[in-house]
């Protein structure tokens, strides 16, 4: 994707990504593979098997480590500030017949569409971009914390521009259904997430779940209320929470 955007003016990169049906088929020579929870062994076969065969793999650095001993593809990591360099050079290698796949953490569809979207721009023209699904700290909360996603409210934060909106649907969900939210680094993290469903009325010894690091040997989950979690809100960088950026807040329903 090499055209500027502004994520509270557009366009949205996420936007490009759900802008109608996927069209690539499973021969296409391009694959976005959610790698789950970085725990190899919840990473799917048909994503190990596309990360395996590709010539060359993108992604965020901290995700790339995770599959880096999986493949021998050429690995281009990025952060955000040369994410729209590295991606044109994934391109360049795609359009001249690699083949190529992003990684993404968790799954796609769980807070990582605009990143797809950014993937999608940039490799235009060369091919079809295939989705490969995989298990998300999502679904793998939901296990822990018994909170059937039927009976839950999903809110993913972890992306960039505006979430008003989605801090309002999570106010108007607390107490009635389960709630699952991805929290942002470091702005909204979970006790921030806290302090703004108490402000909107949550009643405030609704249970709460901080489930940091699933499927890793030092995962961690922290079982208090949303008064308590509540507690450390405020701030916005690492040194302002206890909990680490590989986060999942659950508030059970009442």
């Amino acid at each position: 994707m090499t055209d500027d955007y502004d994520l509270d003016s557009g366009p949205d990169p996420a936007a490009f990504a759900a802008n109608g049906p996927e069209t690539a088929d499973p021969s296409d020579p391009i694959h976005a593979v959610g790698i789950g929870p970085g725990n190899p062994e919840f990473l799917t076969p048909r994503g190990r098997r596309a990360i395996a065969e590709a010539d060359v793999v993108v992604g965020f650095e901290t995700v790339v480590e995770f599959v880096a001993d999986l493949t021998d593809a050429d690995l281009l990591t990025c952060g955000y500030r040369d994410e729209a360099e590295t991606l044109a050079r994934f391109a360049e290698r795609v359009a001249g017949g690699e083949r190529g796949t992003a990684v993404l953490m968790g799954d796609p569809n769980h807070s990582g569409y605009q990143f797809l979207g950014k993937v999608e721009r940039a490799v235009e023209g060369a091919g079809a971009v295939r989705v490969v699904p995989g298990i998300s700290a999502l679904q793998m909360a939901a296990s822990r914390a018994r909170t059937p996603m039927e009976a839950s409210e999903f809110v993913t934060l972890h992306r960039s521009g505006d979430l008003t909106a989605d801090l309002d649907r999570l106010g108007r969900a607390v107490g009635e259904r389960h709630l699952l939210v991805l929290p942002r680094p470091y702005d909204l993290m979970p006790g921030d997430v806290a302090g703004e469903l108490l402000d909107a009325g949550a009643p405030e010894n609704l249970d709460a779940l901080v489930l940091e690091r699933l499927t890793h040997d030092d995962e961690s989950i922290t079982r208090t209320t949303l008064g308590g979690l509540a507690e450390h809100a405020g701030g916005d960088g690492p040194e302002d929470t206890p909990f680490s950026d590989l986060s999942v807040l659950v508030v059970r329903r009442e």
